[in-house]
């Protein structure tokens, strides 16, 4: 990516594909040009690296800076849509900004525009496409994250977690209001949103929304606005916190370091110590099969799937 000197730490961006290209936008960070030096503050940024010429291309800024926000692109549209987020940095568990505003990229013109904002703060946030295909209408879900937060013992804070979903209409011809989904589940039945995969539908039709939970993952069901149990990991990770998660032609990508003695585990190697392997378990939704996979990690260093980003891209 291309280097600012003045900034560095930068985390929780969101990364969208589209075409040929990888759109890396907004965050987190921290400026040796701001005060106090040790607080984080989001970002505007927008980046676009193009897998054609192998290069990156600074684009227009946000008109707000954000991090953790919902995002995803309109399909055959040229437009990416943002929501919510705030400043919060992975270096301070409880802290940051929370934020409802909205905007629309439009990839041709290399503008934002601003929408209707979320109908409440909410940060920490996931976003993705439902709905037709072609000139049909879709819908941008926001589901999950946090807004107001509380203390305890009047010391800590805590994040309080949204339990509903909220949908905004997408045509060609504009965009329309916010609609409240509601609630996805009771309270007590689970604290916060775990990590969501989509499975795109071949046909343009509602896409698979998957959620992995611990050890399990669970579908959405639209019509009934709840969480199904789907499936279970044929092998449990140890840090159950730290494993990515992401569908790559129809299926579904759970992801953990592998030290090679038979057990999964996330845990940063000491530099003097040979490199994990990246363990891979695949379930296909369709056909209700498991099937795994052990590679080398793409990059020379231990992948940290607590802050590691992951999207996925057709070439």
């Amino acid at each position: 990516m291309p280097c600012n000197p003045h900034v560095y730490g930068l985390c929780n961006f969101v990364c969208v594909s589209y075409g040929f290209s990888l759109y890396v936008i907004g965050g987190s960070l921290f400026d040796t040009r701001s005060f106090p030096l040790d607080r984080p503050m989001p970002s505007n940024a927008v980046f676009r690296y193009d897998f054609v010429t192998r290069s990156w291309e600074v684009l227009r800024s946000m008109i707000s800076p954000r991090g953790s926000f919902a995002c995803a692109a309109v399909d055959d549209s040229g437009r990416i849509v943002v929501a919510g987020g705030g400043s919060r940095h992975t270096l301070f568990g409880a802290a940051g900004s929370r934020m409802s505003s909205v905007e629309m990229y439009d990839i041709g013109r290399n503008e934002w525009v601003a929408l209707d904002g979320l109908p409440r703060f909410r940060a920490g946030c996931v976003g993705f496409m439902a709905g037709g295909k072609g000139d049909e209408e879709k819908e941008f879900w926001v589901m999950g994250g946090y807004g107001e937060s509380r203390t305890i013992l009047g010391v800590f804070p805590v994040d309080e977690y949204y339990r509903d979903a909220v949908a905004m209409q997408l045509t060609d011809g504009g965009v329309g209001k916010w609609r409240e989904v509601g609630d996805m589940w009771e309270e007590g039945e689970r604290t916060q949103l775990g990590r969501i995969a989509i499975v795109e539908d071949v046909n343009g039709g509602t896409p698979g929304i998957f959620m992995l939970d611990k050890n399990e993952i669970f579908r959405y069901d639209m019509t009934s606005n709840r969480w199904r149990m789907e499936t279970t990991l044929p092998r449990r990770a140890i840090d159950e916190s730290s494993v990515g998660f992401v569908a790559l032609n129809g299926e579904l990508h759970v992801m953990a370091s592998h030290n090679g003695a038979g057990s999964i585990e996330n845990r940063r190697l000491r530099r003097h110590k040979k490199l994990t392997s990246l363990f891979i378990q695949i379930y296909h939704p369709g056909k209700s099969t498991w099937r795994t996979l052990i590679t080398k990690p793409p990059v020379q260093q231990p992948l940290d799937f607590k802050n590691a980003v992951i999207c996925t891209i057709r070439l």
